[in-house]
């Protein structure tokens, strides 16, 4: 026991004695470091100034960007399939093709050089209560999020412009290149011709089942009058029971259909328009200090690489 003893405190004094070194030499390192600073503070300096200067103009030549953001429904096609649609206009205003991208918006070539850029983003909804909870502008969604799921009849498409801008126009051009395209256009005709073939499928459905419900009305109504066996009487109220289910059944898909071809006739709809701009700083003072810091330490690095090149060129010549 004595001797697991001793070999403790003989483990305490070697890490004390460890500590301490590190904290010396620590203590020597910022020292050193002060003094090589003091000694040097005009280049540092100088440094310091030339950053914040760089930084000051570089900030004031930022631009702001003003964001908005224009909720559409689609009624033709998927989500998916819309939003690769109109990542044309994405793709031209990344590329800066102003031309092109007047063309495709029918605007003047001087609104769309305004335009930094037009994208679509994902809603996402809770799956049960499909409400819109936020709009995805990181593109983080996964499909392990159980919660939650991306909205396929809605989308958000968000509008960057250099300047203030007439929203109305450019929302005017979105919808214009939408509605422009062909084949889009095709398959809105179908949907809504098969919506009037179905919505005319349903009427003759309706008066039939209408028909047979009032015949089976009147054929139980004749019938309870010469039954009189209690257990007849309520198989045959079941069975009207059941013709009711299905004429409701139907006349809430009549609804549904109708709501659609009166609602939403054209290939997207507007269910909420560009919000007022936000305007943002592209730069902000972040990258500005990200500049005085930057000068700083490459100012530092070489002050210290010129005061020790004797022992560089020595380790040089040396390997």
């Amino acid at each position: 026991v004595r001797n697991d003893e001793i070999d403790l405190l003989d483990l305490f004094n070697r890490m004390g004695r460890t500590i301490r070194k590190w904290m010396n030499a620590l203590g020597r390192a910022v020292l050193i470091s002060v003094v090589f600073m003091v000694r040097r503070w005009l280049p540092l300096t100088i440094s310091l100034v030339i950053g914040i200067i760089i930084a000051y103009f570089s900030d004031k030549s930022t631009n702001e960007l003003y964001k908005s953001d224009l909720i559409l429904k689609n009624n033709t096609v998927p989500n998916a399939e819309m939003m690769q649609y109109l990542d044309r206009l994405h793709t031209y205003c990344q590329k800066g093709d102003y031309a092109e991208l007047s063309q495709l918006m029918k605007l003047p070539e001087d609104v769309v050089k305004e335009i930094k850029d037009i994208d679509a983003f994902w809603m996402i909804s809770h799956k049960r209560e499909r409400i819109p909870l936020y709009i995805d502008y990181e593109r983080k969604f996964t499909v392990a999020d159980t919660a939650n799921t991306r909205m396929q009849d809605r989308m958000a498409v968000r509008l960057s412009t250099k300047s203030l801008v007439k929203q109305d126009e450019v929302r005017n051009g979105i919808i214009s290149f939408i509605n422009s395209d062909s084949l889009l256009q095709q398959k809105n005709r179908l949907r809504l011709r098969q919506n009037k073939e179905l919505l005319e499928r349903l009427n003759i459905d309706i008066a039939e089942l209408d028909s047979l419900q009032k015949l089976k009305y009147f054929e139980e109504t004749k019938n309870t009058q010469s039954q009189k066996a209690t257990q007849m009487i309520f198989l045959q109220q079941q069975n009207t029971q059941l013709i009711y289910n299905d004429i409701y059944n139907l006349y809430a898909r009549k609804q549904e259909l109708e709501a659609q071809r009166d609602l939403y006739p054209d290939i997207i709809t507007i269910l909420d328009d560009f919000s007022l701009p936000e305007a943002q700083i592209q730069s902000d003072f972040l990258n500005g200090k990200n500049i005085v810091i930057a000068f700083f330490l490459v100012t530092l690095i070489v002050l210290a690489i010129l005061a020790n090149r004797k022992r560089f060129i020595d380790i040089y010549n040396k390997y």
